[in-house]
């Protein structure tokens, strides 16, 4: 497994391959992780149990959110652009993610734990096997459809942007999602750095680029 990992993860199918002592050992490191995070919470695993998405913390919201875009972006990967190692490092993320995340959430916990082991089968059969195995699944990992993913799990209640000033990053803030170009410019030119700033200098303009940054031209 650790041999197919690192092949599969090193290079797109297109491209040689060179090998690379760190590089494997890099894989066997993720593999044990994903490992030691199955069986540290193996008890709280529970194929029944669901969550309530109106309930839900700030800290469980990034973990779905975490969770729901890796689904997507490996299916993706997998199944029309063949970018097994841009797949696998999207699983990576969710793994660092499940490490992360402090919350108490079981049913979300036993939801990505599910779907972790599926979406690693295809690329390391044998260790995630066992871990399915010792998770509590029925028949094999590999007869198991193919993990989905929630559209409105990956809008977020809130997104972080970059205020500049003359182009230059000045701060970064967070927002509501689904404010206006007009409610997220006031907001920017009323964060509390900004306004230190810009005291003294004319506005000129305010250029906002949707879910990225605002960038407030002054003299």
């Amino acid at each position: 497994d650790t041999a197919r990992l690192f092949i599969l993860f090193a290079a797109p199918p297109e491209r040689d391959l060179e090998w690379s002592d760190t590089a494997v050992e890099g894989s066997y490191r993720f593999l044990n992780r994903v490992f030691k995070f199955v069986t540290d919470n193996k008890d709280k695993i529970d194929f029944n149990s669901k969550y309530d998405v109106s309930s839900l913390t700030s800290e469980d919201k990034e973990l779905r959110y975490v969770l729901n875009y890796s689904i997507k972006k490996a299916t993706d990967d997998i199944s029309i652009r063949f970018n097994f190692n841009t797949a696998i490092s999207c699983v990576m993320e969710l793994v660092n993610a499940l490490y992360a995340y402090n919350g108490s959430n079981n049913a979300l916990i036993s939801e990505a734990a599910k779907d972790l082991i599926i979406m690693l089968a295809p690329f390391v059969p044998h260790i995630t096997e066992e871990l399915w195995e010792i998770i509590g699944g029925e028949g094999s990992v590999h007869e198991q459809k193919w993990v989905s993913y929630d559209e409105k799990a990956l809008v977020k209640d809130e997104t972080e942007i970059v205020v500049q000033i003359n182009g230059k990053v000045k701060d970064k803030m967070m927002i509501s999602t689904g404010l206006s170009d007009d409610e997220i410019k006031a907001a920017a030119l009323e964060n509390d750095k900004i306004k230190e700033l810009t005291e003294g200098k004319q506005v000129l303009k305010v250029i906002v680029v949707k879910g990225k940054l605002v960038n407030i031209v002054v003299k």
